[in-house]
């Protein structure tokens, strides 16, 4: 635990509820303001009555005040969400450096048994690594960051990290980000929007149409004007009124169904166009922020206010639940054909822009969870990279779920072509090990800080056979699942260069033919000159280093000392001669002696 970042999260929850408490006396003074301007217009229009402009004149001013009251409310009533949200993100990681983060988001939908290695090592699921930094808050987000770490790709590593260095030293921006983005009560997909958007046809294209929503509102006006001057009858207003509402009444089906769709997706289209003012707004220098700058720009107008426009459009539409516009608008306004006319254009300009608008916001929430990541975790390593033998050349790499107070690091060196067998005691560290390495090449490739003081690194891709389990639908057996796991990385390998990361395999066979099998199998690993390292817990496997000079063997140990177990988690060179089944077995009183 960082403790200047500590300290930082600590004073900015505290500034965040001394605003949420100020906005809150705010709220109550509007509230309060609204019921004394209530009465006291109540109160003028009554007392003049007898005077009857100056009675309209305080019952219009009265109406126009609490007006602008109900606004100021619902202004800060977002105030105050939007500082609760603060708050509650600073609390957040407030709790997440104290190793308690069991009620964020586990990615579980992730979870994938056939992945090159997400499944092996816990990077989705319950206590995962991705529950533990996630902070996206779009679907998309979500998504764009599971892809991040599954990609498996070593590609434009330099420029991940340049992106993650650069968000993760704009805490206030990062922060503004989430907190928009949390104002949204219920997040939701953004697909169904923009495939509305690109499957809409539209119904008011006849130029009749569009002549009369023009003419339509004028003639109304100006029938009124007349009809107070006594040059028309009341008759030719009357006309227009139900004319009004048998031309908006045409298209009621259509024009609910375009309603229905603008009131699921208006909250979602403003705070989106929010967070496009919140990318467009600030500077990036780093060349991936830079290019999703570039992506959401446009000739005239900011991609924000353009998608503002639409949400703005959408709550007008959204206004014919108002009993007098849904009534009086249309008949004399034609209030439906006006905004969905207005829809229409703006879906034909923009329906193909929208879907890279949403795009971009998404990329950018993912980046924000890297970047908030190594903002969080200074002490960590950017890896440097390099194109020369060594693979990974690790200086106290440890895992980054293991609080540092308990962590055991380790020294870390394998070669291009190397082979590591690691032996050891059972509990001893030997699976954490191998989690350690596969979760800080994740890291590595995905452009963030990994859990090191110093890490050299010639990007490579993962592969690991680390968790099998029988299958009763498709009735396969244990040992069924993991040959075909072997076959898969056996396969993988043809095509492209991999980090093989194995634990104890073929354990769903008898000891000496899960020997005779592990040796052939390394072996052929190790011909095809593979890189990688197994856990194992039987020695013989350990001989393939007299035949290949390329096979390493470490280890972790245990001692018994005065009757108890102890561990120190430490990597050490050559085989492991202690295990401790046995000793346990006893100690547990599973067995006499």
């Amino acid at each position: 635990m960082d403790q200047e970042r500590t300290q930082d999260y600590q004073n900015r929850l505290a500034g965040a509820e001394k605003r949420v408490s100020e906005i809150r006396g705010k709220i109550n003074s509007v509230i309060t303001l609204r019921i004394l301007v209530f009465l006291a217009a109540g109160f003028g229009v009554y007392f003049f009555l007898e005077t009857p402009w100056v009675s309209f004149g305080s019952g219009l001013t009265g109406l126009i005040i609490f007006g602008l009251l109900v606004k100021r409310h619902g202004n800060l009533s977002l105030s105050r969400k939007y500082q609760e949200s603060i708050a509650t993100l600073n609390q957040l990681e407030l709790d997440a450096f104290q190793g308690n983060f069991e009620e964020l988001d586990t990615g579980k939908e992730f979870l994938d048994p056939e992945h090159d290695y997400s499944y092996d090592i816990d990077l989705f699921g319950k206590g995962s690594f991705f529950q533990f930094f996630n902070r996206t808050k779009t679907f998309g987000g979500k998504r764009k960051l599971a892809q991040l770490l599954t990609l498996n790709s070593c590609d434009r590593l330099n420029e991940k990290q340049e992106a993650t260095q650069e968000i993760s030293s704009k805490t206030d921006w990062r922060q503004h980000f989430i907190a928009t983005a949390d104002i949204i009560e219920e997040m939701k997909e953004t697909e169904p929007v923009t495939t509305w958007l690109k499957e809409h046809k539209p119904y008011l294209k006849s130029v009749v149409i569009q002549i009369l929503r023009f003419i339509y509102p004028v003639a109304s006006l100006a029938s009124f004007i007349l009809l107070s001057m006594d040059l028309i009858s009341y008759h030719l207003v009357v006309g227009l009124f139900f004319g009004g509402l048998i031309v908006t009444g045409m298209f009621i089906k259509k024009t609910t169904a375009v309603y229905q769709v603008a009131s699921k997706n208006s909250e979602i289209i403003n705070q989106y166009a929010k967070l496009l003012q919140a990318i467009e707004t600030e500077q990036f220098d780093s060349v991936i922020m830079k290019a999703h700058l570039e992506s959401i720009r446009t000739d005239k107008k900011s991609a924000a206010a353009i998608l503002n426009e639409l949400g703005k459009i959408m709550n007008q539409l959204h206004s014919r639940n108002n009993l007098l516009i849904g009534i009086f608008g249309n008949a004399w306004g034609l209030w439906d054909l006006q905004y969905v006319s207005k829809l229409e254009k703006w879906i034909s300009m923009y329906k193909n822009q929208a879907e890279q608008w949403f795009e971009t916001i998404h990329e950018v929430d993912a980046l924000i969870s890297t970047g908030n990541f190594a903002s969080n975790y200074p002490g960590y390593c950017y890896p440097s990279l390099n194109s020369d033998d060594n693979v990974i050349k690790a200086t106290s790499a440890g895992h980054p779920l293991i609080p540092a107070v308990k962590r055991i690091n380790n020294d870390i060196l394998i070669s291009k072509n190397n082979f590591v067998i690691v032996t050891g005691a059972n509990m001893a560290g030997k699976s954490t090990f191998l989690r350690t390495i596969a979760l800080n090449i994740v890291m590595a490739n995905a452009g963030m800080p990994v859990c090191a003081t110093d890490f050299e690194y010639s990007p490579i891709k993962l592969i690991t056979s680390m968790r099998t389990s029988d299958s009763l639908q498709k009735e396969e057996s244990y040992f069924f699942s993991e040959l075909k796991r072997l076959k898969f990385i056996i396969d993988k390998i043809q095509t492209d260069k991999y980090f093989i990361i194995l634990d104890e395999i073929l354990k769903g066979t008898n000891s000496k033919d899960k020997e005779q099998g592990s040796k052939k199998f390394v072996k052929k690993l190790v011909a095809s000159g593979s890189t990688g390292i197994i856990a194992t817990h039987d020695l013989a496997l350990c001989q393939i280093s007299e035949d290949f000079s390329s096979v390493i063997n470490h280890y972790f140990d245990a001692e018994i000392i005065e009757g108890e177990l102890r561990f120190d988690y430490k990597m050490k060179d050559g085989v492991c001669q202690n295990m401790n089944a046995s000793f346990l077995l006893k100690k547990m009183g599973i067995v006499d002696d």
